[in-house]
């Protein structure tokens, strides 16, 4: 099958991602063919680092996917990575202002388009000491729900020792293993078409990060703690 064509601002950003990737971490991903090689695809991850798209990007295309991720809307006014995101067609997120539904919207027209999107439900990186998830928004949800194609859950484990935000560490050497774990897709059947309240989509989000969470403790061969960390978001 024929590796989707991403133009020309993706294949900028392969020829950043992946040489910079390749020399800060050895890559493992676990299940890749669970990433469908056409048609649309939610993957829900995980997030533990300011790295996390850059490894995760990797590992989309990787699989012969161009990835739409959602995020925060001020990377779109940095020099040089503004003309990528835009040019690679990403999704900005504007929270706490009238525009935040556009990015719902704009991610809703991707997955109908047949495009792979990817979102971090947590929304920033995890405050957890640990690295293990927090609580989610549960955007996630409305988008999984409103959709037919597959809901995937992804762990991914590893940038956290690359680059440590809140301890403000980097530690390159010696060279990391990334893991990306891909689950099967959840089964949504059973909520689809009942009204969206708030205690559903709580709950679907839920669902989608406690996969996550297992797939990260299986990843990390560690028990996961019960419940996510932090307060909960809408």
């Amino acid at each position: 099958m024929a590796k989707e064509k991403g133009g020309f601002w993706v294949g900028v950003a392969a020829a950043i991602l992946y040489p910079m990737s390749f020399v800060l971490g050895r890559h493992r991903i676990l299940h890749s063919d669970r990433i469908p090689r056409q048609g649309s695809a939610l993957l829900v991850m995980n997030h533990i680092s300011h790295l996390d798209p850059c490894y995760d990007a990797v590992f989309v295309h990787k699989n012969d996917r161009v990835p739409h991720f959602l995020a925060k809307h001020s990377l779109w006014n940095v020099p040089i990575m503004g003309s990528i995101l835009r040019g690679a067609k990403q999704i900005p997120v504007y929270r706490g202002t009238s525009d935040a539904q556009q990015s719902l919207r704009e991610a809703h027209k991707a997955l109908a388009t047949g495009q792979v999107v990817v979102i971090y439900p947590e929304g920033t990186i995890t405050r957890d000491p640990d690295g293990w998830p927090a609580n989610s928004r549960t955007g996630v949800a409305r988008l999984a729900l409103q959709h037919d194609g597959p809901v995937i859950p992804v762990a991914r484990w590893g940038t956290l020792d690359l680059y440590n935000h809140y301890q403000k560490k980097f530690r390159p050497f010696p060279r990391k293993t990334i893991t990306h774990f891909v689950g099967e897709p959840v089964d949504l059947s059973a909520y689809r078409g009942e009204e969206e309240t708030l205690p559903l989509l709580r709950e679907v989000t839920d669902l989608l990060m406690s996969h996550v969470k297992n797939q990260l403790a299986e990843v990390r061969q560690e028990q996961a703690p019960e419940g996510f960390y932090g307060p909960r978001k809408a």
